[in-house]
């Protein structure tokens, strides 16, 4: 499982705005076209199983359907998530888990561990892509759940979203 950047950037940027938080410059929102950038990864690894993007419910929401229709088990690893230390903080401040903060220029991608380095010299080599990362993978060991594998060793459940995202962004 391939992400394509920094996870949160969007949603802690527009309620940071919207609710007058003083946060650095260098967090901004993380609009952007991958139109571009998909067909250049389609076209070096066609045989990509699934490419969404990880917008309301973020990257929790998309992992948790595609686990759930795909039926498979999904491992991430919390040290390769891509979290900027100023979204980190955000979190940390207002309770928020980036796994399920919206963004507006990531996706997620799911293709065989034999593409995964083609995939990521071709996200590498272009400004949506370059910090692009594996941050886990599929497994039938728990068909329909994805599980985190924390810093200090242990596995948590990243559930679906309950309801909306409070506050609502968009």
């Amino acid at each position: 499982i391939i992400v394509s950047g920094y996870l949160g950037d969007h949603a802690a940027a527009i309620m940071a705005l919207r609710h007058k938080l003083q946060l650095p410059d260098t967090l901004k929102s993380d609009c952007a076209p991958l139109n571009k950038l998909v067909a250049k990864i389609l076209k070096a690894a066609p045989g990509i199983a699934v490419l969404r993007d990880a917008t309301r419910g973020g990257a929790a929401a998309v992992l948790n359907e595609i686990a759930g229709q795909a039926g498979v088990g999904m491992l991430i690893d919390e040290e390769c998530l891509p979290v900027r230390r100023e979204v980190r903080g955000f979190c940390d401040i207002l309770g928020f888990d980036p796994m399920y903060l919206a963004n507006e220029g990531k996706m997620l991608i799911f293709a065989n561990k034999a593409d995964t380095a083609k995939i990521l010299a071709v996200m590498h080599a272009d400004e949506y892509g370059k910090n692009a990362c594996v941050i886990g993978s599929t497994n039938d060991t728990a068909p329909g759940e994805v599980g985190l594998r924390t810093n200090i060793g242990g596995i948590r459940i990243i559930d679906m979203p309950a309801g909306e995202q409070i506050p609502r962004i968009c």
